[in-house]
């Protein structure tokens, strides 16, 4: 069984998306390990090592997830996760930004996939299951 870390970093509380969001992996047949609201990258990085998992899952409603994802891979790197794939998604910046600029800017800090406001876990379920797909 392939293990998903989710929460919400930085300063957030929204807690509603990242129940949805737990929810619908575990009913997909992932183990989710769920680090709740107001998680740092260290949060994330620990329940990572501590479940072998295989994907982070970070969540952001509040805009500054730019801030708080900065430094993100390599400190996974560093913890010894150099092959744990990203995901990034939500309002993860301040004010309305082409997303395209936002992606790239993203994918330029190590996340693998970058979604937009408003996109759905439904939405992404294939591409969570390709990206783990021959994974051990």
């Amino acid at each position: 069984m392939k293990t998903i870390v989710i929460g919400v970093i930085g300063a957030d509380v929204h807690a509603v998306g990242n129940r949805i969001i737990e929810y619908t992996l575990t009913r997909e047949g992932y183990n989710v390990v769920n680090v709740g609201v107001l998680s740092s990258q260290e949060d994330f990085i620990n329940a990572a090592i501590e479940t072998s998992a295989h994907l982070i899952m970070v969540s952001s409603l509040y805009g500054h997830g730019e801030l708080d994802c900065r430094g993100m891979r390599d400190k996974c790197n560093e913890a010894g996760l150099k092959d744990i794939i990203l995901y990034v998604g939500g309002n993860i910046v301040v004010g309305k930004q082409d997303f395209k600029d936002v992606e790239k800017r993203f994918k330029d800090m190590g996340f693998n996939r970058v979604y937009p406001p408003g996109t759905t876990i439904d939405m992404v379920l294939d591409t969570i299951k390709a990206d783990l797909e021959g994974l051990e």
